[in-house]
């Protein structure tokens, strides 16, 4: 054989392995949302040795669901700017602020309901845009920018309340306000009433004595939640602006040599987050029928915890809308779990911050052994 056909012989083999299929366990095993999907096999087998079977009925479920539901749609938008090389620690103090501005707008400037929420994500989003804006024309990290907005946002969420209830913090009557309708029903309140109530009728669920279900429907923010979660997993894996999210948050320089808008793509993701922490807000508030300064008090943090726990790296270009809603979903089952054991509930911040050591350590082993990085 000569010099030149053993060149051609090892090109043709170096070409074969790349085009090898992989093995559905080493797809499975580089996939970012496993160490939360594992997560959650594990919680369920803890709390089905350790619960009452009352935490697995449908009224469980729902009661775990709902707390799950509101983190994890601000997980979602935390995991996808992420995933972006961006951070955004003002979220939480966005669920107050956005709060404020749709309760303003609708006792004290009376305008409909449906403008209301308008207008309230048009001005999440015009803050999101700002934050967006100092990080891409500063250069500074987007963790001290959006920083600086989780005490601004909560400094005029106090301000905003006190001025608009002459010196509360909490602005009440808005449910009242809203009243009845379509719009309602869509951010407030419990869906598919009418088929529980048929299930409960054929004695497929639970009763209480007058007859009427224990569990009266679906509350619509999981409804939201799982909505918003098949978009944004969509959207990552099945279109262009997926693939530009992830390789602006690998390689920011690479990507816009290679023709990728990262400032618009990045600005949009920060408007996305902004906008989730308001869907929140409207579904809280509505839910609730009033808005406090406090609201969304620290779920920046849980947020950004249950995306890492779904396989988000904290340096960008990996992770998973799915990893975070397995994430979001393990904050609920332990916070309302706890309630079904004899376990004190003051080591629900202890679970949590195992669980996200653990979620880290094994995505970071997980990636390398599958890549083959090196330490």
């Amino acid at each position: 054989m000569t010099a030149s056909e053993g060149d051609v012989a090892t090109v043709e083999q170096v070409v074969d392995e790349r085009l090898m299929k992989k093995s559905l366990v080493t797809q499975v095993m580089r996939r970012p949302e496993l160490g939360a999907v594992a997560g959650f096999v594990l919680v369920t087998l803890f709390f089905l040795l350790v619960a009452s079977d009352q935490m697995f009925t449908l009224a469980g479920f729902m009661n775990f669901m709902s707390p799950a539901a509101q983190l994890g749609i601000l997980a979602i938008g935390a995991a996808m700017l992420m995933v972006g090389g961006e951070f955004d620690l003002s979220v939480g103090s966005m669920v107050a602020f956005s709060g404020l501005v749709f309760g303003v707008a609708l006792t004290v400037w009376e305008l409909p309901l449906l403008l209301s929420i308008l207008v309230a994500f048009v001005v999440a989003g015009a803050f999101g845009a700002f934050n967006g804006q100092i990080v891409l024309r500063t250069g500074l990290p987007s963790f001290i920018v959006t920083l600086a907005f989780l005490f601004i946002l909560r400094g005029l969420s106090l301000v905003g309340l006190k001025w608009a209830t002459g010196g509360s913090t909490q602005l009440r009557g808005i449910k009242d306000i809203a009243g009845e309708g379509w719009v309602t029903e869509i951010f407030s309140g419990d869906a598919f009433e009418g088929f529980f109530a048929w299930m409960a009728a054929q004695g497929w669920i639970d009763t209480f004595r007058s007859g009427l279900p224990k569990v009266s429907g679906v509350p619509v923010e999981v409804l939201w939640f799982i909505a918003l979660s098949a978009v944004a997993t969509w959207v990552l894996l099945r279109t262009q602006f997926g693939n530009w999210i992830f390789a602006a948050g690998g390689d920011a320089n690479a990507a816009r040599n290679s023709g990728v808008p990262v400032r618009r793509v990045k600005t949009i993701l920060f408007i996305v987050t902004a906008c989730c922490a308001t869907l929140v807000a409207v579904l809280t508030v509505l839910d609730a029928g009033s808005t406090d300064a406090r609201r969304g008090f620290q779920k920046e943090f849980e947020a950004i915890i249950a995306a890492v726990i779904g396989g988000c790296l904290l340096t960008g270009g990996y992770g998973s809308a799915v990893g975070a809603f397995f994430g979001a979903v393990i904050f609920g089952m332990v916070a309302i779990g706890l309630t079904y054991t004899q376990i004190d509930q003051d080591w629900y911040q202890v679970f949590l911050g195992g669980m996200l050591l653990l979620a880290v350590l094994f995505n970071n082993f997980i990636r390398r052994r599958m890549t083959g990085e090196r330490s």
